[in-house]
């Protein structure tokens, strides 16, 4: 089954094509691709350099970026409709930059950019340089099968505290919540599907449901012009089979977008720099022909089409990716020794050949060695994965150790389970080696919203004035306190009462040095974490099997095929094997790989998943971008 990344990659394709189905025996036509920051993110998690080059791209650049004059070669343009963009492919056309023009939106054209684009087509004379004008309806960025957000560029347009600033503007917040649907809309035209859409009531994401509703209804009205006439189930009949689209809203659970992660892809965002699919951080490394330890910058691309190490293992516990890394490395040594051994009995290795050595043992040997030779670059390339590996994780190893942050994952997880702490919060954000205060401030939010009982003033003013004392940005508490009071917190504290548990293994399997690399795992702790469903996910399940709960009892209940326009509460009790998963104001690894595991095969299932999850959101955010955003809105209430 095609997923929604599939037929976006499938879709840029054929625009790359000149917008016309390609066939394996067609020769690619050689072209320039010229793309604005937009369309960079878009297209950065699903092609590679080369992967451009064999559609016969053989330049691409910068839409704002200076250009030279190519003539005899066609320029495919793939860019958002501003106004800047339109008045820079004005310029273009004035100056006959290039002899012919493809022009590909992201999302559809407005009249007004059309009559711009026909006056300066008409000015320069170069009508006829322009081929084709698409809008493409892809403005959104794929990173993951099953993953996709609506923004990298300029996403604090349509971040958390954007949408809850309380000085934000009507016009601003329709905006908002346009350009979102805008988006949302890309998401279902690539897919061909009219989705069912449940949505909560009195937020955010009731308003993107009422608008996305209405926009694809808009467009069932004209077959014609329909982008869902594809949809085989576009009669309305076999409504059950259409995915079911959930949109929820951040404010519905602050605590897990603060909760310090355990697992491999989440650290990553984490405590590193991964952004479309690229890490970037830097560690310490000799200086050539010293020992002197010197900072070295890394860039690693992590695609789980090509990186089979990461498609294992990204939504692992990191001890348990540790342990495969070692399994991997002495894998790889293994197969090298059995090649240099094979060398040695050969004579290959600049010694003699053993005299006593036989035909056929030399017959058998060679042809060892030549399956050995064959498959050197599949060990060259697994060698470099697995630097790369080492490197990643070497990295997150040294943030854990500073900043103590397994033992914030395992504080954090009891706090959310309802499990009473060894320790008092006091006296872990008092401790001078306890992290950094982010993480503190992280660790006392998820507190203050698991609070069940209102905390007191004089409680209140005594944490923050030790948070204060470690140096901590006091502005998120006063947002979070404000939000206590506004929605009781009812909801969430149901929501949240079942989080998760843990178990605290015993083996102690990564206290030893792995070989080949420089992190130890001595001294952290190997969380081994029972999977329990986050509150997002729970409330998924029970829509997706057609149940109800107070958590989702209020749920409105949206079909752009009914003739009568308007959601309902109380839908028929329908069960779905697919859905969407949205959230507007942000997501994060952690509710993404939670969601995805929910999906995975029960034991005795046969391997076959049960239900089919995609999650989008807004914008990806790790934690301390969420608590920045809370930071600012705590200041701008006073």
């Amino acid at each position: 089954m095609s997923t929604l990344r599939d037929k976006q990659i499938a879709s840029v394709k054929q625009m790359l094509n000149l917008n016309s189905s390609a066939t394996k025996q067609s020769e690619p036509v050689w072209k320039i691709l010229v793309y604005d920051r937009i369309g960079q993110d878009v297209l950065t998690p699903l092609l590679s350099v080369q992967e451009l080059r064999q559609t016969g791209v053989t330049l691409h650049v910068l839409l704002h970026s200076e250009r030279e004059n190519i003539p005899d070669v066609p320029a495919v343009y793939f860019c958002i409709p501003s106004e800047d963009n339109v008045d820079r492919i004005c310029r273009d056309l004035q100056s006959s930059l290039y002899d012919i023009y493809y022009l590909n939106f992201m999302t559809p054209l407005p009249r007004q950019q059309i009559e711009d684009l026909a006056s300066a087509a008409w000015q320069s004379n170069s009508g006829n340089a322009i081929q084709k004008v698409f809008d493409q309806y892809l403005n959104f960025v794929s990173l993951e099968s099953d993953f996709f957000v609506l923004k990298h560029q300029d996403a604090d347009n349509i971040s958390f505290y954007s949408l809850n600033r309380g000085q934000v503007k009507d016009t601003e917040m329709e905006s908002m919540l346009d350009n979102i649907v805008e988006s949302l809309f890309s998401v279902f035209a690539t897919l061909g599907v009219v989705p069912i859409i449940r949505s909560p009531r009195g937020n955010a994401a009731e308003h993107v449901a009422e608008k996305l509703d209405k926009k694809i209804r808009e467009n069932l009205r004209d077959h014609r012009t329909s982008l869902f006439s594809s949809d085989p189930m576009a009669s309305g009949q076999y409504t059950l089979q259409r995915p079911l689209l959930i949109i929820y809203d951040r404010g519905m659970d602050l605590t897990t977008p603060l909760h310090h992660t355990w697992t491999y892809q989440a650290l990553s965002h984490d405590v590193l720099d991964l952004n479309l699919n690229q890490i970037k951080f830097t560690d310490e490394a000799p200086a050539q022909g010293t020992s002197r330890q010197v900072p070295k910058s890394r860039i690693y691309d992590l695609d789980d089409r090509k990186d089979y190490f990461w498609a294992m293992h990204k939504g692992s516990p990191f001890p348990t990716t540790a342990e495969a890394i070692q399994t991997e490395l002495e894998e790889y040594r293994k197969s090298e020794e059995d090649v240099k051994r094979l060398k040695a009995t050969m004579g290959l290795d600049g010694t003699d050949l053993p005299a006593e050595i036989g035909s056929d043992i030399l017959n058998d040997n060679t042809e060892k060695l030549t399956s050995a030779i064959t498959s050197l670059p599949q060990l060259l390339e697994k060698k470099k994965m697995l630097d790369a590996h080492t490197s990643i994780a070497t990295a997150i190893l040294k943030q854990i150790k500073d900043r103590k942050l397994d033992t914030f994952f395992e504080l954090e997880t009891k706090l959310m389970s309802r499990t009473a702490l060894e320790r008092g919060v006091l006296d872990v954000l008092l401790d001078p080696e306890m992290g950094v205060p982010e993480d503190k401030m992280r660790f006392f939010l998820i507190y203050y919203l698991m609070g069940q009982v209102e905390m007191s003033k004089s409680e209140l003013d005594q944490f923050t004035s030790a948070l204060e004392s470690t140096g901590c940005d006091l502005g998120a508490i006063g947002f979070v306190k404000k939000w206590i009071s506004y929605s009781k917190m009812a909801s969430i504290q149901t929501a949240q009462s079942t989080f998760s548990t843990y178990n605290k293994s015993s083996m102690g399997m990564f206290s030893k040095l792995v070989t080949g690399s420089s992190f130890l795992m001595e001294g952290v702790r190997n969380l081994v974490v029972k999977r329990q469903n986050l509150p997002i996910t729970r409330m998924t399940e029970e829509l997706m099997d057609g149940k109800t709960s107070q958590e989702t009892d209020d749920f409105r209940y949206f079909d752009p095929k009914l003739l009568k326009a308007g959601g309902i509460v109380g839908p028929p009790k329908a069960t779905y094997s697919e859905a969407i998963v949205f959230v507007v104001g942000g997501g994060n690894y952690m509710e993404y790989q939670n969601l995805i595991d929910s999906s995975k095969p029960k034991p005795g299932a046969g391997g076959i998943p049960s239900k089919k999850i995609t999650y989008g959101c807004t914008t990806l955010i790790n934690a301390n971008q969420f608590l920045k955003q809370l930071s600012s809105l705590g200041h701008e209430m006073k």
